[in-house]
């Protein structure tokens, strides 16, 4: 990998970290490659368990490298297609995922920590909808993933006005689920990710999957899936390891099957 460093833990964590610092970590076409790459490999790997997303340096992602061009439409649309690829793979990898905002998170870069399932930021982190101030509409999924966590009124004034807001802020709303102090944004990232990763990998997937389709079903179909999901995890060998481990009084030892 050229523009990300990719890092496994014996825990089943592993670390994606966008890599061209100098640039704010913005994402050029080779990074637009790799991270297609990596959310897949990820996704087919049974030892990874939890994706942790971050950036070198002091910034988290500073969006598309735009490099200063424009595109002919058609080539344009070609490329977005391709962004598109890259906000799918995160959005159905089966894996919890976990951004970890150390900085600076605008535009397509803070839409991509918000693809994720749980975001926790360094007080000193920033955040911005800035496409309208560089001429552009939302994209990388911002326009589906922002009503859903914050509401219309306010996903439309972070987008329309395209303003700067803080660490504080991004909580306030919900943008993100946890704000800690910058010197202790890597022990509180590694904690949660201990526990995602060691969970039960199949009713995580499904848990998340449930929650994610919720807003486009009714009650009685998202019932449905909760007893189909729930049938596998009854004749699932983690869930009676759990119940093993309840009654032995330890802590579980999940195997995804």
């Amino acid at each position: 990998m050229e523009t990300l460093i990719i890092e496994r833990s014996g825990r089943g964590i592993v670390t994606v970290t966008l890599n061209r610092p100098a640039k704010k970590n913005a994402i050029n076409e080779r990074m637009w490659d790799e991270l297609l790459a990596a959310f897949r490999e990820i996704d087919e790997r049974t030892d990874d368990r939890c994706l942790v997303l971050t950036g070198a340096g002091d910034a988290f992602c500073s969006g598309a490298d735009l490099g200063g061009e424009t595109e002919r439409a058609v080539h344009q649309l070609h490329r977005m297609h391709h962004f598109n690829n890259v906000a799918l793979a995160l959005h159905h990898l089966s894996k919890p995922t976990l951004a970890k905002i150390n900085g600076i998170a605008v535009g397509a870069g803070l839409n991509l920590a918000l693809g994720c399932d749980l975001a926790v930021a360094s007080d000193r982190a920033r955040f911005s909808e800035i496409f309208v101030k560089r001429g552009l509409s939302i994209d990388l999924g911002g326009s589906w993933l922002l009503p859903r966590l914050i509401g219309m009124h306010k996903a439309k004034e972070l987008a329309l006005l395209g303003e700067i807001f803080d660490a504080r802020e991004a909580e306030r709303v919900g943008l993100v689920n946890r704000v800690v102090a910058h010197d202790e944004l890597d022990a509180s990232a590694t904690e949660w990710a201990e526990r995602l990763a060691s969970g039960p990998p199949l009713a995580l997937a499904m848990t998340k999957r449930l929650l994610t389709n919720s807003l486009s079903c009714g009650l009685a179909e998202a019932l449905e899936a909760e007893a189909l999901a729930q049938t596998v995890n009854i004749a699932s060998d983690d869930t009676a390891e759990a119940i093993r481990a309840f009654f032995q009084k330890r802590s579980p030892s999940f195997k995804g099957r």
